[in-house]
C-alpha cells in the first residue's frame, strides 16, 4: 500500500483550484508532526498559506520557471531555525529532519488525492518579508499543493511533454553500495 503511494505521488505543475479543508490542513500538520528527527528536537516549522491574497504577493517571490505555482491552492513555506538544529559532532540534522516532516506532509497530501509539489526557485528573502518571518530562517522549499488538473494547455511547452510521464529514476544500482 506504501508503495502505491510512493508511486502515484508526482511533482505534477498543471493544477485546478481545489478546495482544502481545515481538516485537510490539521492533517497535514499532523501527517509532518510524526516525521523522526534527532533528539526529537522537530526543528521544521511551516506557513500554511490559504489567503488568496497572500499567496497572490509571494508569487512575485518565485523565479520565472515557477509561473505555474501561481494556481496553487495552498503554498506552504518549510523552513528552521540554526538554533533548532541537533549537531552531533558537527553534523547538522535540521534540514534532514525537516526534508523527513515534509517527506511525510507530502505523502498525506498525496494519499488525500492532492498535488504537493516541492520548488526551491523562490527568493527566500522575500518569502520571509512577506510572511513576516523573523528572524530570517533557513527555507528549505516551497510546497505548491492542488489538484492535478488533465489541462496541460496551461504549461509552458516545455514542461508539457514532463505531465504526461513520470521522469525517469535512477537504478537501485546507481546509488546503492552492497558490501
Amino acid at each position: 500500500m506504501f508503495r502505491e503511494l510512493l508511486e502515484k505521488r508526482r511533482a505534477y505543475r498543471a493544477l485546478d483550484p481545489v478546495e482544502i479543508s481545515s481538516d485537510n490542513l490539521k492533517d497535514l500538520a499532523e501527517a509532518a508532526s510524526l516525521a523522526p528527527s534527532c533528539f526529537n528536537n522537530q526543528p521544521w516549522r511551516y506557513v500554511f498559506v490559504t489567503d488568496h491574497k497572500k499567496r497572490e504577493e509571494l508569487h512575485d517571490a518565485l523565479t520565472d520557471g515557477n509561473y505555474w505555482a501561481k494556481r496553487a491552492s495552498l503554498i506552504i513555506a518549510a523552513y528552521t531555525y540554526d538554533e533548532s538544529d541537533c549537531v552531533i559532532k558537527k553534523r547538522r540534522y535540521a534540514a534532514f529532519d525537516t526534508g523527513m516532516a515534509t517527506f511525510s506532509l507530502i505523502m498525506a497530501a498525496t494519499e488525500m488525492g492532492l498535488v504537493a509539489h516541492p520548488i526551491a526557485g523562490f527568493s527566500p528573502s522575500k518569502v520571509a518579508g512577506i510572511l513576516e518571518i523573523d528572524p530570517k530562517p533557513e527555507f528549505m522549499a516551497l510546497i505548491i499543493v492542488g489538484k492535478h488538473s488533465e489541462d496541460d494547455s496551461l504549461l509552458e511547452e516545455r514542461h508539457r511533454a514532463e505531465e504526461k510521464k513520470r521522469p525517469l529514476r535512477k537504478p537501485a544500482t546507481e546509488f546503492v553500495r552492497l558490501i
